[in-house]
């Protein structure tokens, strides 16, 4: 067994040597993208709770939408400083999300609600494993020449 720990332990240290910590003000694609999601998310569910719209016949509670959309604004901000918390907490949302729509595909009822379902766990699951290596490169310490 311990060979197999050393052997996956070089692997991770010729993985960790390839990246790159991120440069002055860069930010890859993958994280602005996150970071306009979490932003949307934020702003697009105070939208909807301030326009009155009702899920299943009742408004959404004002703690509840707030609280979300705080979380998701505190995200957007964090990611888009390269802080690692935000990335790794907004990627704890994303894995729960994905989760929640693949059980839901066992209840879809009909061809917009599979639609549905299937497009959050392939978006989602893109953007989880695009934020994998960027969570890394934010780990990398600057590496002296």
């Amino acid at each position: 067994m311990q060979r197999g720990y050393a052997r996956a332990e070089e692997r991770n240290e010729r993985a960790r040597a390839q990246l790159t910590p991120l440069g002055p003000g860069e930010r890859p694609r993958p994280l602005v993208v996150a970071s306009a999601v979490a932003a949307l998310l934020a702003v697009s569910n105070l939208g909807f709770w301030v326009a009155g719209v009702e899920i299943r016949g009742q408004q959404p509670g004002a703690f509840g939408v707030i609280l979300f959309a705080a979380l998701m604004l505190a995200a957007a901000v964090g990611m888009w400083q390269r802080r690692y918390w935000a990335v790794l907490g907004f990627q704890a949302m994303l894995g729960i999300s994905i989760a929640i729509s693949a059980l839901g595909l066992l209840l879809a009822s009909n061809l917009a609600a599979v639609a549905l379902c299937l497009a959050i766990i392939g978006a989602g699951g893109w953007l989880f494993w695009k934020l994998v290596r960027v969570m890394g490169r934010i780990q990398t310490p600057q590496r002296v020449r």
